[in-house]
């Protein structure tokens, strides 16, 4: 029994570095080769890369608060959620392995972002998609992770909330 906890606490683990690493490298990358508002299509004006400093939180929101604010806000609750989440999986053994995964995500993208936000003072964003009516902000790794994580957890809640009736 305490080796299976190990070894689930161990994947989990691992995914939550596999989410961050994934993130950093990108980031990396970008910051690199593409320089700071260059723009370049991939796919016409539907994929497009770039390199923006988000000095804010989601789509800059916060990006003009006081700065004693702004590190509260943005960097040490983070933190503190982050560190509660990852604790509270780690800990509880009856979740789902499809919610580990979600959580693991939502933990290792806002463990990336935040890294950015406390090393650079602002989180390096630069993928921009347009389909249609479909348009995003700018956004990066860490964004994905942790939106299909929230994606994936409301998805198994309302799973599972079918089940029960």
């Amino acid at each position: 029994m305490r080796e299976n906890t190990v070894l689930r606490n161990i994947i989990i683990i691992a995914l939550v570095l596999l989410n961050i690493g994934c993130d950093q490298i990108s980031k990396e990358v970008i910051r690199k080769k593409v320089e700071p508002s260059e723009y370049i299509q991939v796919v016409g004006d539907n994929f497009i890369v770039t390199n923006v400093e988000n000095t804010g939180a989601m789509l800059g929101f916060g990006k003009n608060l006081p700065p004693i604010i702004k590190i509260i806000v943005l960097q040490a609750l983070p933190v503190l959620v982050l560190l509660i989440l990852l604790t509270r999986i780690l800990r509880k053994k009856d979740l789902d392995k499809f919610m580990v995964l979600a959580f693991a995500c939502v933990i290792g993208g806002g463990i990336g972002n935040l890294i950015d936000r406390i090393m650079y003072g602002s989180v390096t964003d630069f993928l921009f998609v347009e389909i249609g009516f479909f348009k995003t902000g700018i956004f990066n790794m860490a964004d994905v992770s942790v939106t299909m994580g929230v994606i994936l957890i409301l998805l198994l809640t309302i799973y599972s909330k079918k089940q029960m009736i």
